[in-house]
């Protein structure tokens, strides 16, 4: 999803150096945000620099506070790939199940659940089979759902072409637009419910026509996805579900 440009520049909290992004938008407040990133602060356009960090050093403490959870949560050691476990596709559980074979995958779709079996050479292999498999099955429906979301936005806007769609393995951004490389989806969304994933997609479609975050960008999103605001709100606890798999770069 677009965002505003960022800043790269660091301040002295507490005794503590501090990195964080300055961003600078039409926003008439000030704004702190920490993430997986760090901290990010929001400033309006012709607000001195000056104001942005005396505003970080009275809430120096919070800062510090939240910083100290995402690292603490980043040290965290990354899920293991073992025979049986479980993680989510589509928001329900799926099992994952070992078998000999030539590192290939296999989904096995029951009417009420869902199965990954690696058929692995090695059980060294899991892992970068696993990934493939997930990733694999994200493009595939991802390209589902964008074709049917360029579909709805033609019966709005003319002439609207269907653009070039490549995944993510962005950590921070569910997914972007760009009138060069076109869309980008984060192959983690295919751990999501379905209809955050199509409120990702539907969203970046959008900037197809309104490249902005502008009153008319929204209430194209709505045409294009009414309602969409319950599934945009549970994107925001979507960290609670995804598993911490690690993807080359």
């Amino acid at each position: 999803m677009a965002t505003p440009a960022a800043e790269a520049r660091r301040i002295v909290l507490q005794g503590q150096e501090v990195a964080f992004e300055l961003r600078r938008s039409a926003r008439r407040t000030l704004g702190l945000r920490v993430d997986r990133r760090g901290l990010t602060v929001s400033l309006p356009q012709h607000t001195p620099l000056g104001e942005a960090e005396a505003f970080m050093r009275a809430r120096a403490g919070w800062i510090l506070e939240k910083l100290g959870e995402w690292r603490q949560r980043a040290a965290a050691t990354t899920a293991r790939v073992t025979d049986g476990m479980t993680l989510p596709v589509f928001g329900r559980p799926c099992r994952v199940v070992w078998r000999a074979g030539t590192n290939r995958a296999r989904w096995v779709e029951g009417f009420d659940s869902r199965e990954l079996q690696l058929q692995l050479r090695r059980e060294a292999d899991a892992p970068r089979v696993l990934l493939r498999a997930l990733q694999d099955y994200a493009l595939a429906y991802f390209a589902g759902r964008v074709d049917e979301y360029v579909h709805r936005l033609a019966l709005i806007v003319p002439r609207v072409r269907r653009p070039a769609l490549h995944l993510s393995n962005a950590r921070t951004r569910w997914g972007s637009c760009s009138s060069l490389s076109g869309i980008r989806l984060n192959w983690r969304l295919i751990h999501l419910p379905r209809e955050q994933i199509d409120y990702v997609v539907a969203h970046e479609v959008a900037h197809l026509v309104e490249m902005n975050h502008s009153a008319r960008f929204w209430q194209l999103v709505d045409a294009l996805m009414p309602g969409f605001e319950a599934p945009r709100a549970a994107l925001r606890h979507a960290h609670r579900v995804i598993p911490p798999l690690q993807a080359s770069e």
